[in-house]
């Protein structure tokens, strides 16, 4: 079995599973935000049942439209916080929260072998931790959260494996955006993508759980990393449970076996407006922007931050580009304030949010108007993604937006390196 099979088989308490088989499956983490946990709460309470499954296993985390923008939005937010408080759920709090696909890793909830389902399809961040995550509606979230059970069904598995090393300011990012260049937005539909070979040992954790978060841009149902020494080193501090790690086996059967050479792939650049529509940044050409956005569940980590930061230090944003840079949660604010990183922000003209997903997804506090150009680190940029459906959203990895907020275009940070 593949790495995916081996967990959904542990979970359904069978000794294996297939393709295309249709199983029922425990979860171990149920989650939701404030754009779905409203719908969930309504198909919850038509179900009938007092109390959720286990409410330390279902995590609601207000982060799309909060600070609350509007009305609508506090609606939303207050039906989702009384109930949290109703259940006794896991449950963040402006002050304390952050992004969800940020937050759950950092505060030990998704640990390696888990089954995680989440009313939003960027719940696929978690096969970062070698778990099995995927993003479900919220009629199946409220089913979860009545029984601890999903019935789904077994997807094969492509294994991608990126041969070499990265070369300087190419990230997790380039390489699934690369990807999804190749196969196309359609090319890992109901499949799980399992990430491997020598680049992707390489790579940091915040850079896996770059690539596990745009699996959904390629179709995937999920993405997924084997658990190896740095995994653990990252889970080890924060688990507060017992987990499982587990291993394909060496004759399991892949659907299809895509293989790349790490080193020969550039800094990306996705046009509009589709994440499959990449070019390298030497091929970009000359495009002026008006806004870059630095953060999301994509690209919020300190990790993106200290890229981002060592591009701009010393260097003052273009007057003609307003540059937005949103911490993923509040401990990477905070990390981002001991180390200095929002001071260079600042100094260099960008404004710092408090964490959220905000302009992500055409929300607040940075939407486009009609005819302007946005990079931003964020993972979609279809039409009217981040406001306007006459605007346009390019999709690059940290260094490149700092890069490209300094100069005024689309650039490479070797260009800003060498001014």
């Amino acid at each position: 079995m593949t790495l995916v099979e081996k967990i959904l088989a542990a979970h359904c308490s069978r000794k294996a599973v297939c393709p295309g088989e249709l199983i029922s499956a425990g979860v171990d983490v149920v989650l939701a935000n404030d754009i779905t946990a409203p719908l969930a709460i309504k198909e919850f309470r038509r179900i009938g049942v007092d109390r959720v499954f286990d409410p330390q296993k279902v995590v609601m985390v207000p982060d799309h439209f909060v600070p609350n923008k509007d009305i609508a939005s506090a609606e939303q937010a207050k039906m989702m916080r009384e109930f949290a408080r109703e259940q006794g759920l896991v449950y963040f709090e402006v002050g304390e929260m952050g992004i969800e696909h940020v937050i759950l890793p950092e505060k030990g909830l998704v640990l390696p072998g888990d089954v995680v389902i989440g009313a939003d399809s960027h719940t696929c961040t978690y096969g970062a931790l070698g778990a099995f995550a995927t993003g479900m509606g919220s009629t199946d979230v409220a089913s979860a959260m009545a029984t601890g059970e999903i019935w789904m069904r077994v997807p094969p598995t492509i294994k991608f494996v990126y041969h070499g090393q990265v070369s300087k300011w190419v990230s997790g990012k380039d390489l699934i955006l690369y990807t999804i260049g190749d196969i196309g937005v359609d090319g890992a539909i109901y499949s799980a993508m399992e990430f491997t070979g020598e680049a992707v040992e390489g790579l940091s954790m915040d850079s896996r759980f770059t690539m596990a978060n745009m699996a959904v841009e390629a179709g995937g149902k999920a993405g997924i990393f084997r658990v190896d020494d740095r995994t653990i080193d990252y889970v080890k501090p924060r688990a507060s449970r017992p987990y499982s790690v587990y291993e394909p086996d060496e004759d399991a059967s892949y659907s299809r076996i895509i293989e790349y050479d790490a080193s020969q792939i550039e800094p990306q650049v996705a046009f509009p407006h589709l994440p499959s529509n990449t070019k390298p940044i030497s091929q970009v050409g000359d495009i002026e922007i008006d806004q870059v956005v630095i953060g999301s569940c994509t690209n919020g980590r300190i990790e993106d931050l200290t890229i981002a930061a060592e591009v701009l230090r010393g260097k003052h944003i273009n007057r003609r580009v307003r540059c937005i840079i949103i911490p993923g949660s509040r401990d990477v604010y905070l990390e981002a304030l001991r180390r200095g990183l929002i001071e260079t922000f600042i100094e260099s003209g960008a404004v710092v949010s408090t964490p959220t997903c905000g302009p992500c997804l055409g929300g607040h506090m940075g939407v486009l108007a009609a005819g302007e150009r946005c990079v931003s680190t964020t993972n979609r940029n279809f039409v009217g993604r981040m406001g306007s459906p006459e605007s346009e959203v390019y999709l690059a990895n940290p260094a490149v937006a700092a890069a490209s907020a300094v100069l005024g275009k689309i650039s490479s940070p070797e260009e800003v390196a060498h001014k």
